[in-house]
């Protein structure tokens, strides 16, 4: 059996590989149930078991996330994927499930953008600065000619120390990279705005949105957390990972449902939609479109077979 460390993973798994990867099993009629969420410990944990499985392949993964640790240190999310042959259920690999977590998570945001956000769109405002940050500045950058880069973050410093990192990383591709602590203003000036944060109250106001934005909300994966008010979601056209999935799971959704602020009709597609789409699915420039992603067990399966195939 084979291990695939975080840096090994990191090493091959190609963002816009992955993109076309995942794309290819959401339309591949695969096998993934609503995965488990179970509360644990004294610092609001959660313990989340993904399973999927296509014809060659079964993968689970087994993550936990609990903000506590962010003042131990240690990371919010930490995961273990195990992948085993589809025909005899034999174990062949365990991935470190972390970076793996980073990279899918990233490259599906990407994908929905590649269907939803303008083509011409060249700014790209960052809500949050947690490690999953700079994978979506990446991955975003792939897709549409992203030419700034604004970084709004509760704690200035921490916004200001990432943005100077970028801005080192990403000077050869002609990306300028700025801290902000303006969130409405920055908000208004941005084309794309990719929000990841474990907010349990909104943060983003849909009174600061401008005509043909983009809007890619990560961080709401349980009922009680929140990045979008509900003037927001009456504004913009509606897609998500999946409905299942996102309409039980994400505050930015259930809440608003609940509450009759939207409907499930209102709700124009998910990823199994839009990976059968031959061009984009906005209908026009000035549309506002957001995408909700909460994780699927999808993206870690293609995840983890190419990491496998490459590494």
């Amino acid at each position: 059996m084979r291990i695939l460390d975080g840096p090994r993973i990191a090493k091959v798994l190609d963002y816009s590989e992955l993109m076309e990867r995942i794309a290819t099993m959401f339309r591949s009629g695969s096998t993934a149930p609503l995965r488990h969420h179970h509360a644990f410990g004294e610092d609001a944990g959660t313990l989340l078991l993904m399973p999927a499985w296509d014809s060659r392949f079964v993968g689970i993964k087994i993550a936990t996330v609990v903000p506590g640790n962010a003042v131990r240190g240690i990371a919010n999310v930490q995961a273990t994927y195990l992948l085993l042959d589809g025909a005899t259920g034999q174990p062949l690999a365990v991935l470190e499930g972390r970076e793996l977590t980073l990279r899918r998570t990233a490259a599906t945001s990407a994908l929905a953008s590649r269907y939803l956000s303008r083509p011409d769109s060249a700014r790209l405002l960052l809500v949050g600065a947690g490690v999953l940050v700079p994978h979506l500045a990446r991955a975003h950058a792939l897709v549409r000619p992203i030419r700034e880069i604004v970084i709004w973050n509760r704690t200035p410093a921490r916004a200001e120390a990432l943005a100077g990192e970028l801005a080192a990383e990403l000077a050869a591709k002609g990306i300028a990279v700025r801290a902000t602590a303006d969130l409405a203003g920055a908000v208004a000036d941005a084309d794309v705005v990719s929000t990841a944060t474990l907010a349990t109250e909104p943060i983003l106001r849909g009174a600061w949105l401008k005509p043909g934005q983009h809007l890619d909300l990560v961080g709401s994966f349980r009922p009680h957390m929140r990045e979008a008010d509900d003037d927001t979601l009456r504004r913009a056209s509606l897609y998500c990972d999946t409905r299942a999935g996102a309409s039980r799971e994400s505050g930015d959704l259930v809440g608003p449902l609940e509450r009759g602020v939207i409907a499930p009709a209102d709700i124009r597609g998910d990823l199994f939609d839009l990976a059968h789409c031959s061009g984009p699915a906005r209908t026009g420039p000035d549309e506002i479109t957001l995408f909700k992603s909460v994780g699927h067990a999808f993206e870690d399966l293609a995840a983890a077979i190419l990491a496998c195939e490459r590494a």
